[in-house]
């Protein structure tokens, strides 16, 4: 559900980029301020197992379309909503800036999308109503499937939204919406399944990440190191076989418009942003570049094995580790020397 560039107007572009910023900003005050910041060391860790998460394509049968997960509320679960957001806004630059995954005009509209629904209105007011701190697991489940869901459904709707402001004539709001809000309730069902899993697995190994009363294991620094590892795995590995079959938001896209691909805006801003995308991006689309001198691009690009595929989900994964754990130490060095490192008052 990455948005690119050619999807947007610079208004609706550049407003929310000023929004992002300012729940990034927002979101950093707001740890700051916290007693307890145990859970900021973990930011880099988990940001990185996200990235190489979302790069695995699944397919939706009877579609020809495929799917990703977001990871937006099982960040929130693991971390809290303020962390969690500045944790998947990292995931999102690192993906923009290096990978051309998502447009960079588009960034502000993408950590929206994909950030702001999970962190700030699914968990809140749908999760915790429906499961609380309840280590039930019931509940748990029952609200890890429907705030997985909303969170999807939402951020499909603002896509829709955010090409209608933008006056994007070929996807008609209410024909375009039709084909969105159905195959990203899909890709909903699939998040909910996959961050239940993973919710069941902490609660086994860690389970003060989700139940602060809880007594902590014995071996926190073994559930960091399994993340890691399960990040570089599915970075380095399980992401070449990922599905080749066109996202929820293209399909749904080229349903609505009858073309494989919509041309893109002419204008001074999209094109400052599309040159800056192409001096960063170094392995944009998850592949190397492929060079100008270089006859045959086709059978280049048909290979069944792609190394450039597992070089960026290593490199991927390392530099959101990088981004989000350093923005993670800066939080935690900004909290008063009496506050840093508390954990529970139950664990010893």
């Amino acid at each position: 559900m990455h948005i690119a560039d050619a999807l947007l107007s610079p208004v609706v572009g550049g407003s929310f980029w000023a929004v992002s910023a300012a729940l990034i900003g927002y979101s950093a005050k707001k740890v700051s301020l916290e007693a307890d910041g145990s859970k900021t060391p973990l930011m880099g860790v988990l940001g990185a197992f996200v990235f190489a998460a979302q790069m695995i394509n699944f397919s939706i049968p009877g579609t020809g379309s495929s799917g990703h997960l977001s990871g937006g509320l099982l960040l929130t679960l693991l971390l809290g909503p303020y962390r969690a957001f500045i944790a998947l806004a990292s995931v999102l630059v690192i993906q923009s800036l290096f990978f051309a995954d998502g447009g960079l005009l588009a960034l502000g509209c993408n950590i929206f999308n994909l950030a702001f629904f999970p962190a700030f209105v699914a968990f809140p007011f749908i999760y915790r109503i429906i499961a609380g701190n309840s280590v039930s697991p019931g509940k748990r489940a029952a609200g890890s499937m429907t705030a997985a869901i909303a969170s999807l459904l939402m951020g499909a709707y603002c896509v829709v939204l955010e090409t209608t402001l933008s006056g994007i004539s070929e996807l008609p709001f209410s024909t375009f919406l039709l084909f969105m809000l159905p195959i990203h309730l899909v890709i909903g069902i699939v998040e909910g399944l996959v961050t239940l899993a993973v919710v069941s697995f902490i609660m086994k190994t860690e389970p003060t990440l989700l139940a602060p009363q809880l007594a902590a294991s014995s071996k926190p620094r073994l559930t960091l190191a399994l993340f890691t590892i399960a990040a570089l795995t599915l970075g380095g590995i399980i992401s070449r076989f990922s599905s080749s079959l066109p996202d929820g938001l293209e399909w749904s896209m080229a349903k609505v418009s009858k073309q494989e691909k919509l041309h893109g805006r002419q204008d001074n801003v999209h094109d400052l942003f599309a040159s800056l995308q192409n001096r960063t991006a170094f392995l944009p689309d998850y592949s190397f570049k492929i060079s100008p001198n270089v006859i045959d691009k086709t059978a280049l690009s048909a290979s069944p094995v792609n190394p450039g595929t597992s070089v960026s989900g290593i490199v991927g994964s390392l530099s959101v580790l990088l981004l989000a754990g350093a923005a993670g130490f800066v939080l935690r060095k900004s909290l008063p020397n009496s506050q840093r490192g508390i954990a529970n008052p139950r664990v010893k």
